[in-house]
């Protein structure tokens, strides 16, 4: 009986990681991978440097691993090539950024490439795929009429 209570009690705690809430059951990979801007590859390599398992519960971190793993993602001890933010622009230098502030740096991006016409801008502003996918097929909008309903035409008997 005892056993059943720890795994309800473990199921309905939450964690608080990098202002998100993660549930207690998940594993720590894919409970890290719940927060925006961290891949699969980018939180086995954080389990991986700072010695924690990666099949341990979140519900069972204590508050010192809660602290390295914050800490760590702060200031991001990985390769060049895991951070997600290369050779910025404002500042020249390798970021791995996580939460809102992804988005707000997505967000200034794509008015960045907007004010300047760019292509990928220009692509932006009319709503179509920036990436060079094929728009003959895919993309389409309003093609059907308000509610998909046709119009009936009369039977005459």
């Amino acid at each position: 009986m005892e056993k059943n209570e720890k795994n309800a009690a473990q199921e309905i705690r939450l964690v608080r990681i990098l202002g998100k809430d993660i549930f207690g059951n998940k594993k720590l990979q894919a409970g890290l991978m719940s927060i925006k801007g961290i891949s699969w590859s980018f939180s086995n390599a954080l389990c991986k440097k700072l010695d924690i398992d990666k099949n341990k519960r979140i519900g069972e971190l204590n508050e010192k691993e809660i602290e390295k793993i914050t800490g760590f993602m702060h200031n991001p001890e990985v390769p060049k090539f895991l951070k997600n933010r290369r050779n910025d622009l404002d500042s020249g230098e390798d970021k791995h950024l996580q939460g809102s502030d992804l988005d707000i740096r997505k967000d200034f991006d794509i008015k960045r490439l907007k004010k300047i016409k760019s292509y990928r801008g220009i692509r932006h502003t009319y709503g179509q795929p920036v990436r060079g996918q094929r728009t003959k097929s895919h993309f389409r909008t309003n093609r059907k009429k308000k509610g998909g309903v046709s119009v009936k035409t009369k039977v005459k008997k």
